[in-house]
This record gives structure tokens, sequence and C-alpha cells, in this order.
């Protein structure tokens, strides 16, 4: 039997589809806000399907309120099982330092579970999604709070919109820092300037804890951005899938 783990963000959807421990396939999808119950539980039945596989479970994060309750009907209609969201109330192994805990999106405790259990303590994930967001885990294990800045993604769409003679540019690693052209000089900015701005963030929660964190980063664009970080130590695409299996073994006692 299978488990099913979905991580609903606000750009895309991310679907796993796990065997005891093993990630046997997963999915980046679009997020619609608009999405139908019956839309979702018709595109994850045929995406099940096709790995010819039998769902037992299923855990979800979703940091758009509004399509918690149309995954909750797909999933029981659609796949016959009663889902876990990641909200307040479930168990997580982790005590939250935040001074409001259920301020803390779902994807960002999925990620910090999965940490914990793969990289050990103190350490500090950065996801790159709509926003990069900074967790921040003590050497006690516990969710000491974070960062959360504007997403490449958004700060070149705010650049793009807001200045009429800049053309749009793709989101890569440019030749040199200094550009000699308008398209060269926006990507240096948008690639070293993001980079630097990770790098410095690091450093900075380092030096205000006190402590030599791992780090580790996920989420879309983690290998293109995190790659050529200095700081980060570890790219784990799959690290909100894997929290979230976590999540489903300790609040249905499958270890």
């Amino acid at each position: 039997m299978s488990l099913l783990v979905v991580d609903v963000g606000n750009t895309n959807t991310v679907l796993g589809l796990f065997e005891n421990e093993t990630l046997r396939a997963d999915w980046r999808l679009a997020t619609r806000r608009d999405a139908t119950a019956d839309e979702i539980g018709i595109l994850v039945r045929s995406l099940v399907d096709q790995q010819g596989a039998s769902v037992e479970r299923a855990a979800v994060a979703t940091v758009v309120p509004s399509l918690q309750f149309p995954w909750k009907s797909a999933l029981r209609r659609y796949l016959e099982i009663d889902p876990l969201f990641v909200e307040p109330g479930i168990r997580t192994g982790m005590p939250v330092l935040y001074e409001n805990p259920q301020e803390v999106g779902a994807d960002r405790i999925a990620n910090s579970v999965a940490a914990i259990a793969k990289y050990g303590a103190p350490c500090i994930v950065v996801d790159f999604g709509t926003a990069t967001t900074f967790d921040v885990i003590n050497a006690r294990g516990e969710y000491a709070g974070g960062i959360i800045v504007p997403g490449v993604g958004v700060s070149a769409e705010a650049l793009f919109s807001r200045a009429a003679r800049l053309s749009r540019v793709d989101l890569r690693k440019p030749a040199s820092v200094v550009g000699r052209n308008t398209a060269g000089a926006i990507q240096s900015g948008l690639f070293y300037g993001y980079l630097s701005l990770v790098d410095g963030l690091i450093d900075r929660i380092r030096e205000e804890t006190g402590e030599r964190s791992h780090v580790v980063a996920t989420g879309g664009l983690a290998e293109l951005l995190g790659g050529a970080s200095s700081r980060i130590e570890a790219i784990d695409p799959h690290l909100t899938l894997e929290g979230l299996r976590r999540l489903d073994e300790r609040n249905t006692g499958r270890h």
C-alpha cells in the first residue's frame, strides 16, 4: 500500500508517492486556486493509476487555505481516504518557539521535521519558492524561528512591471558579474544579488545564534541558486515530501 503526499504551494503543487520509505514517483503541477474537488480528484486518480498504486493514506501541506477543502473532498471521494493535514494539533516531535506557532506554514514544518531527521540539528532550511523562507532549528531540535523574503521570481516580476524600459530575461547564471548589456546586467542583479542575500542572511543567522548550523536548500530554484551558494551544503529537492512522510508516520504510529 502507498502513501500519497501533497505540498500545495502558491505557485506549484508537488505530489509524491511513497512505498514505505522509498519515493516511487513525484510530480510538479501548477497550483490553480479555482480548482474544484472533482478536477483535483480526477487528476490525482489518473496519476496514481498510471503507477498502478493502491493508496492507503495521504498527508497534505497547503499554504493556500481556499484549497484545503477541495483537496480533502477530492481525496475522500476519488481515493476513499481521509487525509492528514499539517495543521495545529498534529504531532511533529518538534517544539515550535514562534510567538504564535499557528503562523508557521505547513510546508515549513514539514521541511524542518525532515531536515532534523536527515541532517541533524542545528540546521537551517532555505526553501526557494514563491517566497524564499529560512527556517532555523537550534541544537536542541526546536524550531527557533525564521526569515521570509520575496522569492527571486516575485522580485523579477516586480522589476519588469515597474521599469518600462527593462525587458524580461531568463533567470540563469550569467557569464560574468559585471554585465556588458542590459540583459546581462539584469541577470547578474537577479542571480548574484539574490545569492548574496541568501549567503548574507545565513551568515547573520549563524552569528546571532552562535551555532554552526548545517544548511540545506529545497524548492523549485534550489539547484540553480543553492548550487552556486558558498554557504548551502546540501540540496534536497524532495525535502518537503520526506517531511510529510515522517509526519504521517508520527501521527499514524507507523515507524
